[in-house]
């Protein structure tokens, strides 16, 4: 995902499978299969180009994090959420509850106005 999301574009199979062997020893068909995969579950979005699919990121890297994070507190009951919620927060460091309290007040801003 990283490298969709640092592109400017679509990207083939092959420019991906191009870019991760820079750093790691990955099959072309492993890279295919991947895409194929996050395609099927709407992570990626794909356009034939011929006979070559382009993929791209189907969100940003923050809007999925959060559809994410939204999809992991859905799956717990109310009480087991607020525990969820309490163990990640006692072990945010002050930078990161900072961060917390300056987007809670910007959402009850953008909620009140």
């Amino acid at each position: 995902m990283d490298v969709l999301w640092d592109s400017d574009g679509h990207l083939s199979v092959r420019d991906v499978h191009e870019r991760l062997v820079e750093d790691r020893d990955l099959a072309y068909t492993t890279v295919m299969t991947v895409l194929d995969r996050l395609a099927k579950k709407k992570v990626v979005t794909r356009v034939r180009d011929g006979r070559a699919w382009q993929y791209s990121p189907a969100g940003s890297r923050e809007e999925m994090t959060a559809v994410s994070m939204r999809s992991t507190l859905e799956s717990l009951d109310t009480r087991d959420r607020k525990s969820a919620m309490m163990h990640f927060l006692g072990g945010a460091s002050e930078s990161e509850l900072a961060q917390i309290r300056a987007a809670l007040a910007e959402v009850t801003d953008t909620e009140a106005g």
